[in-house]
């Protein structure tokens, strides 16, 4: 079998580019930036999700031991708004929760008053789920 050609210096630019330097680090792939001053990440967090403009509400009980909680997707706000929206909605239902993937989770079952909560605030709402 003879063996493989040798692959000239812009073929291997081809193949992605510089992956570590030792001045820098690890570089970032996409901006070609050192990962600690990467720029990539930051505009991702500022993106606002694209939706269809219907919020929707639901109830899972799944991997939680049983315990239910109250799920909120497609609210097509950046992630500091989201953030807000749900400190908002967990004083409204007196309960705790988080904000994780652009879901907003509330501990308990309070889908009807989420749902007039965001109502309330102007969003079109949609209970999924059963």
């Amino acid at each position: 079998m003879a063996p493989a050609p040798k692959k000239s210096l812009s073929d291997l630019a081809s193949l992605g580019g510089l992956v570590y330097s030792t001045d820098a680090g690890r570089m970032c792939p996409e901006c070609r930036q050192p990962v600690a001053q990467c720029v990539c990440k930051e505009l991702a967090k500022n993106a606002v999700p694209a939706g269809d403009g219907i919020v929707r509400v639901s109830r899972e009980t799944k991997g939680r031991g049983g315990k239910a909680v109250t799920l909120v997707k497609g609210v097509a706000v950046d992630a500091a708004a989201l953030d807000q929206l749900g400190k908002q909605l967990k004083a409204a239902c007196g309960s705790g929760g988080t904000v994780k993937d652009g879901v907003i989770e509330v501990q308990g079952d309070h889908v009807d008053r989420v749902m007039a909560a965001l109502q309330k605030l102007g969003h079109k709402v949609k209970r999924a789920g059963g």
